[in-house]
């Protein structure tokens, strides 16, 4: 069976712009639905009349991401100017394709023996809210709002005004068959359809956004690809990108519907940071936006973290997230948006709130790690994509990001990195768990600021370590490189000494302001095997009680033991199931050479994925336990596509080949643990620098791995660990 996510919606989105509706193409106000550009819901409500009559939905569905078709029929009408109108003797069809603004389609056919004269009503409600708003269903009309209706031209313009914020909605009536009339703040068009005859009509919605209008630009029914510069350059990216096919044809069609939904993700108006334009000519490097609908921005964690997961996807990849990041970089104190100088942004925001400064997403760095991440995926990027003219190019963004880890990273000077809000409007939590209640003491009580979480610390152990070697073998210099690793070391100890907690065999999620363990079980010390920084002989343990029936969900490791007092399967990170959470638990538990509990790690989140509609992970799901004829059970208000959960797939797969690269030497590793599900895994197109090779990994009847190079791979070596 398919388990969709969420309530039934169609959804579609383009660059920064997304719609949510009802199967039938209607949306409610009242519901988190609506078309949102910019950070803003330009379209709150949408209906439909036909003979003044709602129409009856036959289906409705994405076709791609992109793009809708919503199927529709009448109910019996009695005829204003003719005989009656039998019901479902009418077809209604509306197209509808996003990005730039919105291209409707109506055809309406006419199966009836007799004309037909009929009203089409279409009713467009605007009210700017903004998405924050949105999410927590707070209607608030902070501007004031007004209508004009252009006879002339056939535009009907909606504005919002508030102070210096404005945006406004232009309907524009083209192609049409029949004139249009504006009453009662709908459109309507009167159409006379003879018998087999049909209608056409386009109504196109244009948001304006900082006073330039988004005009649209595709042509009626382009319902697949595009010809448009933005669509070539997706279609370009998935073509160029590593094509998976393994022994698993489920998993190979979940592989193939991330790499779709990653291209998908694309924030074109961030190609210029990205330095993915014509002037830089780096098409593969681009900005991912963080998750569908509420993440449709530049999120710090979120981009760095698809990075590292699809190396081995498209090796410059990651290069677009760096550029842009680099760009918003931090270089000055402002507490109102917890920002630090070298910090590297959380998340920024373009809507009403942000540009009046009512929140602080402007942007907003209120997030601890991802400086620190930053500095990691710069390195291990540079293994794949090897070009030393982009790692120069970030180097000076990587120094500041380090020189902020030991300056603001570690407020109290105990050589720990903590977090603190030092705004009422900014996040209590600032780890990868960000919601306010994720960090709980092991009463269920919230834990006190400031918060020095485990994984904090060994993501600064596996980032100074990563840039050591980057340091020595590519500038050549020793003495940084050897102070990198030695206090990388020093941390590494920390943690053993302040961490460990021997009762549970684990580490403590961490250490409340207090510098009190934080003695709550969780997925947290997953990401310390991840970062290989603890003693090898602590990590069996650690191992065991993330498998143990409390952690282990059996479609997943649960964020939170399901003993203790603050679990929730249901909530967002209090005992929920993450799939990138446990990508990187799988690729911990193999680099301390735990391959079994990885494979059964990976087995679980590729059964939840099979259940999913379309085979797309949502951003999270319940950590409900597993039974016989279970399914996975979605967490309401997820992002689906979310980058970091397709991200994951990819990332187990890479995980089970135990897949590297070294581009500057021309070497790709391969320590494969493949599982009898998945015995065969063929990577074609795979590049490393400027070399492809397509590479076949299959497992042989004695235990050992056969690798053979199908094509390519001119000058490349290939290692099997």
């Amino acid at each position: 069976m398919e388990v969709s996510v969420g309530l039934p919606v169609v959804s579609t989105h383009f660059d920064d712009e997304v719609v949510i509706s009802e199967l039938s193409g209607e949306i409610s106000g009242t519901k988190e639905q609506g078309y949102f550009a910019a950070d803003t819901r330009v379209v709150s409500g949408y209906r439909l009349k036909l003979g003044g009559a709602r129409p009856i939905l036959l289906n409705g569905a994405a076709t791609r991401p992109h793009s809708a078709r919503f199927e529709l029929t009448n109910p019996a009408l009695i005829g204003s100017a003719g005989p009656d109108i039998p019901e479902h003797s009418l077809h209604l069809r509306v197209d509808r394709t996003v990005g730039p603004g919105i291209h409707e389609d109506y055809d309406l056919t006419n199966q009836n023996r007799n004309e037909v004269a009929i009203d089409l009503e279409v009713s467009i409600e605007s009210d700017f809210a903004d998405i924050f708003d949105v999410k927590a269903h707070h209607r608030i009309r902070r501007g004031s709002i007004r209508s004009i209706w252009d006879e002339e031209n056939r535009r009907l313009t909606t504005s919002y005004n508030n102070g210096e914020f404005e945006r406004s909605l232009v309907l524009e009536v083209t192609n049409n068959d029949s004139p249009p009339e504006f009453a009662n703040g709908g459109i309507v068009f009167r159409i006379v359809v003879p018998p087999a005859g049909s209608w056409h009509s386009c109504l196109w919605w244009m948001p304006v956004i900082d006073g330039k209008e988004r005009r649209v630009t595709r042509p009626c029914h382009q319902l697949l690809e595009a010809d448009s510069e933005e669509e070539v350059a997706r279609s370009r990216w998935v073509a160029q990108a590593t094509i998976f096919d393994t022994s698993n044809p489920g998993v190979t069609i979940a592989l193939r519907q991330a790499v779709d939904d990653l291209a998908g993700l694309r924030l074109h108006h961030h190609d210029d940071l990205a330095g993915s334009d014509e002037e830089t000519d780096d098409p593969e490097a681009w900005v991912p936006a963080a998750g569908i609908p509420w993440f449709v921005s530049l999120f710090g964690r979120d981009a760095l973290t698809a990075s590292f997961q699809t190396l081995a996807v498209s090796p410059r990849f990651a290069l677009g997230s760096l550029r842009a990041l680099a760009s918003l970089q931090a270089d000055s104190y402002d507490d109102i948006r917890d920002m630090q100088p070298g910090k590297i942004e959380h998340e920024v925001r373009h809507g009403e709130l942000a540009a009046l400064h009512l929140i602080p997403h402007t942007p907003y760095y209120g997030g601890h790690e991802i400086s620190t991440l930053y500095v990691l995926v710069a390195a291990k990027a540079w293994g794949w994509h090897g070009d030393r003219d982009a790692l120069e190019a970030i180097r000076p963004n990587v120094s500041r990001a380090l020189a902020w880890v030991d300056r603001d990273g570690d407020s109290d000077g105990d050589g720990l990195q903590e977090y603190k809000m030092r705004t009422p409007d900014g996040y209590y939590n600032q780890g990868w768990k960000d919601s306010p209640d994720a960090i709980v003491m092991g009463d269920g009580s919230l834990a006190k600021l400031p918060i020095a979480l485990c994984e904090h610390q060994g993501m600064v152990v596996a980032a100074k370590r990563a840039w050591a070697d980057v340091t020595q073998d590519v500038f050549g210099d020793r003495k940084v490189a050897s102070r990198l690793r030695s206090e990388a070391d020093r941390l590494a100890s920390q943690i053993e000494e302040r961490f460990w907690w021997e009762e549970e065999g684990t580490y403590y999620m961490g250490l409340d302001g207090d510098k009190n363990p934080i003695e709550s079980v969780s997925s947290n010390p997953a990401h310390l095997l991840w970062q290989q920084a603890v003693e090898p002989e602590r990590a069996a343990r650690v191992v065991k009680r993330l498998m143990a029936t409390d952690m282990w969900s059996g479609w997943g490791i649960r964020t939170l033991s399901s003993d203790h007092a603050a679990y929730d399967p249901l909530s967002y990170q209090r005992g929920s199931v993450w799939p990138h959470d446990n990508a990187i638990a799988a690729a911990g538990f193999r680099a301390y050479g735990f391959d079994e509990e990885a494979i059964k790690v990976a087995a679980g989140i590729f059964d939840a994925t099979s259940r999913f509609t379309s085979q797309r992970l949502p951003e999270l799901f319940a950590g409900l336990t597993r039974d016989p004829g279970a399914y996975p059970v979605q967490y309401l208000g997820a992002n689906v596509p979310q980058a970091w959960s397709s991200g994951a797939l990819i990332h187990f797969v890479v995980t089970l080949l135990g897949l590297d690269a070294d581009a500057a030497a021309g070497v790709v590793h391969l320590r494969p643990a493949l599982p009898a599900w998945m015995s065969e895994v063929t990577l074609r197109q795979l590049r490393i620098g400027s070399v492809s090779v397509d590479l076949r990994v299959s497992s042989q009847p004695d235990g050992t791995y056969g690798v053979d190079v199908l094509a390519g791979g001119d000058g490349l070596e290939v290692k099997v660990d």
